[in-house]
């Protein structure tokens, strides 16, 4: 009982235990801590005075029929449901910001097949857009030109003609990508 060996080897083992067991409390402690919360209302991080927000119709740069028109929509309904602001659908002189889109591409990848089928099951579709909410005095208050949505979706038709032929998974699609950029927008994340 008394082999210096044996207590060097046995206390090296349960420090290392204590280590590994620290570390990975201490990892889970992290990533329960950061960021993702629900709630039923965003907490809104704009400036003062802040108290309308024109949404126009975005800039649509790509072959995706009416895509522009969905996807604004969506954020109009978005922060209409999230927000104590007022939206109006342009800027008549009297909103106190401006959020401009202009959805510059969109992209369909396969990524999963039916086994039994070989017909495709799901793909990612990929949404590039230029975003930015000015207020009236012409100050940026969130700019990202190079915004990207990405989300895997179910598809039941062929994804080429995603936009035009598909749309309760277009729906989803605007739902999705307006509820992360009104979310980026008033949580500043």
């Amino acid at each position: 009982m008394n082999d210096p060996a044996h207590f060097l080897a046995t206390s090296g083992l349960k420090n290392f235990r204590h280590v590994i067991t620290r570390t990975a409390l201490a990892t889970l402690i992290f990533l329960t801590a950061c960021g993702y919360h629900t709630s039923n209302s965003a907490k809104v991080n704009l400036p003062s005075g802040i108290n309308t927000i024109a949404v126009p119709i975005f800039v649509n740069k790509t072959q995706s029929y009416r895509a522009e028109e969905i996807l604004t929509q969506a954020v109009v309904r978005e922060f209409t449901s999230r927000s104590p602001y007022r939206i109006i659908p342009k800027n008549d002189g009297t909103a106190d910001a401006t959020l401009q889109g202009t959805l510059v591409g969109s992209t369909t990848y396969p990524f999963t097949y039916d086994s039994q089928t070989g017909r495709q099951s799901s793909a990612i579709v990929q949404l590039n857009m230029s975003i930015k909410l000015v207020d009236k005095r012409g100050k940026t208050l969130f700019d990202n030109p190079n915004y990207m949505f990405r989300e895997q979706y179910q598809v039941s038709r062929e994804v080429t003609s995603f936009f035009d032929e598909s749309p309760p998974a277009v729906d989803r699609l605007s739902r999705d990508f307006a509820h992360t950029l009104v979310a980026e927008i008033l949580e500043g994340f």
